[in-house]
This record gives C-alpha cells, structure tokens and sequence, in this order.
C-alpha cells in the first residue's frame, strides 16, 4: 500500500510537471511569435521608407532635369528672336516697314559721307549690338547660375537621400540580425527542455521498471 500510494504520488507529480512544462512552452512560443511579428513589422516599415525614399530621389532628378531642360530651351529661343531682331534691323533681303530707314550700302555712290538718316540708323544699329552682346553676357551668366544652383541642390537632396536609405539600411540590417538570435536562443531553449523533460521521464519510468521486478 505504501509503494502504491509513493508511486501514486510520483505520477501525480511527473504529471504536473508535464502540465507546467507545457505551458511554460505554449507561453514562451506566444512571446516568440509576438516578437518576431513585431520584427517583420519594423522590417516591413525599413523597407516601404526605403521605397520611399528611392522615389524622392527619381523624382528630384527628373525635376533637375526638367529644369535643365527648360532653361537650354529659353536659351534657344532668346537666340532665335535676337537672330530675327538682326535680321530686320539690317534688312534681311525683306522690304522695309514703312517708317523705317534702311540701312545704307556703303560704296553705291559716289559721296562718301553718310547722309544723316544713314548715320543714325547706324548708330542706332551699333548701340543695338553693344546692348544684345550685354544681355546676351547677362543671360549666359543667370544661365550658369541656375544650372550650378539646380546641380547644388540636386546633389545636395541625393547626399541626404543617399545618407538615409544606408541609416534605413544599416537598421533593417540590425533587426534582421536581432531577429535571428532570438529565434537561436528559443531553438536552443526548446532543445534543452526537450532533453530535461526526456531525462526526467527515462529515470521516471525506471523507477517502475525497478519496483515491479
């Protein structure tokens, strides 16, 4: 009767132990679980900022590069009207507007003295090519200042860009890394539990063994 009640009392306990130990293990999986969702969240966050943050960075050099553009095509165009400028103001092979003296070909006559008019109006052309030449020197330079403040700017947004996604990067690297110990270190705390648990219940049993021969 007292074996019985001894060997009674021991499968009560081994099953209570085998009762926590299961519960302790359903509790620590829940934890792991819990953690390694957060962790695919944070790394899912990293990756959607670093999409994010490629987009900026495409989409402020097409901004450059449209800038770019628009100003060589402003630059094409003042060329263009200045040429047309000249062009009527020496004659161009066209009729004169009425109202507008022409300029004079110089060697047709015999006279070598301008008359007046023809005087004037090439004065009047030589002051218009002094001015075109100095806007023209104006514009080449507000040019240049633009294109050097596009080119600042735009290499100044892709160093930030640039410097973000590799923070962005260095940190999903970190949480990836930290993800994977913890599921080692849970691997590692199952194996153990798993070996103590098969210990206790070889060295349980035996004492059966032992009693009933």
């Amino acid at each position: 009767m007292i074996r019985r009640s001894r060997q009674k009392e021991q499968l009560r306990e081994w099953l209570l132990q085998q009762q926590r130990e299961r519960t302790a293990e359903r509790h620590q999986q829940k934890l792991d679980e819990r953690h390694y969702g957060q962790g695919r969240e944070d790394m899912d966050n990293k990756a959607l900022q670093l999409q994010s943050i490629e987009m900026e960075r495409r989409k402020a050099a097409l901004v450059a590069t449209t800038e770019y553009n628009r100003a060589m095509q402003g630059q094409h165009d003042d060329v263009g009207t200045a040429n047309h400028l000249r062009g009527d103001l020496t004659g161009g092979g066209a009729e004169p507007p009425e109202g507008r003296v022409p300029v004079p070909v110089w060697g047709s006559s015999g006279d070598k003295r301008a008359p007046p008019q023809s005087l004037l109006e090439t004065i009047q052309f030589q002051k218009y090519q002094i001015e075109e030449k100095r806007t023209a020197v104006e514009r080449e330079k507000r040019e240049e200042e633009q294109h050097d403040r596009v080119r600042l700017d735009s290499g100044r947004a892709a160093l930030l860009l640039e410097r973000r996604q590799t923070k962005l990067n260095k940190q999903l690297r970190r949480q990836l890394d930290s993800t994977n110990v913890r599921l080692a270190e849970t691997r590692r705390q199952q194996s153990v539990i798993h070996s103590y648990t098969r210990s206790i219940d070889d060295s349980f049993f035996s004492q059966f063994n032992t009693c009933s021969r």
